[in-house]
Parts: structure tokens; C-alpha cells; sequence
């Protein structure tokens, strides 16, 4: 599961997700790539389950980039507890996706296998996402 190896900061707010991407919304590697059309927070096990997905479908051909990481501390109380008693623990980490933004890149590999293997990961996401290319 990706998580940073070290955090100035253990929790973070939840912070605001509204506008679109200003940084990372033109393919930068690839010739084909995976944009996010609608925002939300990725989790690390969505990014990862995505690029087995990626790497499966192209039976490893070709190269990929993973274009967004999971930096985002996400807090959760167990159940059952009562409120108060200040902030739960650190659950996960999330990637705040905002409109725009690429998630994935692909090259070395045809249109049609490109196009396919972005069309079963992105179902493996919290985001609307679409197909681009170069």
C-alpha cells in the first residue's frame, strides 16, 4: 500500500477540494494518459489495485507512470466510540484528485490496449476519469 515514509505532521485537515487542477494536467511521459474528470480523495489501495490492473492488461508491456501519490493523512475513530476525546488515529492516506488532473500515463503499447486497460483501471477509482492522448 503506498503511504509516505516520513511525515512532518502526523494529521492533517481535511481542507477543500473545490476549483480544478492548475499543476500535472498535460501528458508529461506517455502518449496516452488517464485523467480525473470529477474530484475526490484516491486512496493508496485504489491507486494500487489500478496499476496492477494497468501492468495486467498489458501483459507488461510497454512503461507506466504513476502520476499522483498518496501524501494525505485520513483520520478515522473506531466504532462505538463516543464523541469527544479529540481526533482519531491515521486510517489511510489519500491523493486529493481535482478536475484535470492526470493519474496515469502509458507508452510502448497500441491505442486499443491503451484505451482498454485505462477503461478497467479507472473503474478501480473514486473518480470520474477519461481517456487523453498526446
Amino acid at each position: 500500500m503506498l503511504a509516505p515514509r516520513k511525515e512532518k505532521f502526523r494529521k492533517q485537515f481535511r481542507g477543500k477540494r473545490r476549483g480544478n487542477a492548475a499543476r500535472g494536467i498535460t501528458i508529461a511521459f506517455g502518449d496516452f494518459g488517464l485523467q480525473a474528470t470529477t474530484r475526490g480523495w484516491v486512496s493508496g489501495r485504489q491507486i494500487e489495485a489500478a496499476r496492477k490492473k494497468i501492468t495486467f492488461m498489458t501483459k507488461r508491456a510497454g512503461k507506466y507512470w504513476v502520476r499522483i501519490f498518496p501524501s494525505k493523512p485520513i483520520t478515522k475513530k473506531p466504532v462505538g466510540v463516543k464523541m469527544g476525546s479529540g481526533k482519531g488515529a491515521v486510517e489511510e492516506h489519500v491523493a486529493v484528485v481535482r478536475p484535470g488532473m492526470m493519474l496515469f500515463e502509458l507508452s510502448g503499447v497500441t491505442e486499443e490496449v491503451a484505451r482498454e486497460a485505462f477503461r478497467k483501471a479507472g473503474h478501480k477509482l473514486s473518480v470520474h476519469t477519461a481517456f487523453i492522448e498526446k
